[in-house]
């Protein structure tokens, strides 16, 4: 007979035990959205217009693509705030951020927003813009590359834009600068040689006209009368003999 009275005791004992399972789920919930609901706070006010190590960004797809620009959603978002993380990771190899570290804010249609990056240790606080920036600028081609742009389409307002690196041309420069003081001496020597030629045929030219005139009988005085230069090739035909000719030849 006891044993009968026992086991509806023993059960029924089970049975209270168990009952406040539900009033402590309740409870682990109202926890978990109170935690929630806190830390969504303090995001709230760690990302916020000109806050304390915030950053504002602005973006002209539009004007970089044109008509094959792409439209910001949430997707491009998430992909924002994985290349911030990566270059923080990058920046520091012990760093542990991840992209929740990396909150963003007020973002407006015309593509702009602010952007912080909180401590992964304490993720109420913020990593100090200092090292924000040194570490977006150490990574600005990387970042710019995942989106299609340059630092003109893709500004970070607060952080100075990174200069190109030079680019090295494919020749090396000293043959450059062989190649141009080749040119130049074969320009001198052409030169040398043309105007070479050039006096040379000045001065063929000035000896056959010194010859020419040497063959002609200069102006000389006979008696104090000048004669007429004779010419040895063409002749000179006397005007007294030639009368005399024409009167005999009549004959």
């Amino acid at each position: 007979m006891e044993d009968r009275w026992q086991l509806p005791l023993e059960s029924s004992g089970s049975q209270a035990s168990d009952s406040p399972a539900p009033f402590h789920a309740d409870g682990m919930l109202r926890a978990l959205l109170l935690i929630l609901s806190v830390v969504a706070i303090a995001h709230a006010e760690l990302c916020r217009p000109d806050a304390q190590n915030a950053f504002k960004v602005r973006i002209s797809i539009k004007t970089a693509l044109g008509e094959n620009a792409y439209a910001w959603d949430a997707n491009e978002e998430y992909l924002f705030r994985a290349m911030v993380a990566f270059a923080m990771r990058r920046y520091s190899s012990k760093s542990t951020t991840q992209i929740t570290n990396v909150l963003l804010c007020n973002v407006t249609d015309r593509v702009s927003f602010w952007f912080v990056v909180t401590d992964s240790s304490k993720n109420v606080t913020t990593v100090p813009g200092s090292e924000v920036e040194a570490a977006i600028r150490m990574n600005r081609n990387r970042i710019n590359n995942a989106f299609l742009l340059s630092d003109k389409t893709l500004q970070f307002l607060k952080i100075t834009s990174t200069l190109s690196p030079p680019v090295e041309p494919s020749t090396p420069v000293w043959i450059i600068v062989f190649g141009v003081v080749l040119c130049l001496i074969v320009a001198g020597i052409v030169f040398l040689i043309v105007s070479g030629i050039q006096k040379h045929k000045k001065k063929n030219k000035e000896s056959t006209e010194r010859e020419n005139l040497e063959e002609k009988v200069e102006v000389t005085l006979e008696n104090g009368i000048p004669c007429e230069a004779l010419d040895l090739k063409a002749g000179h035909i006397n005007g007294v003999f030639a009368a005399d000719d024409e009167r005999f030849t009549s004959l």
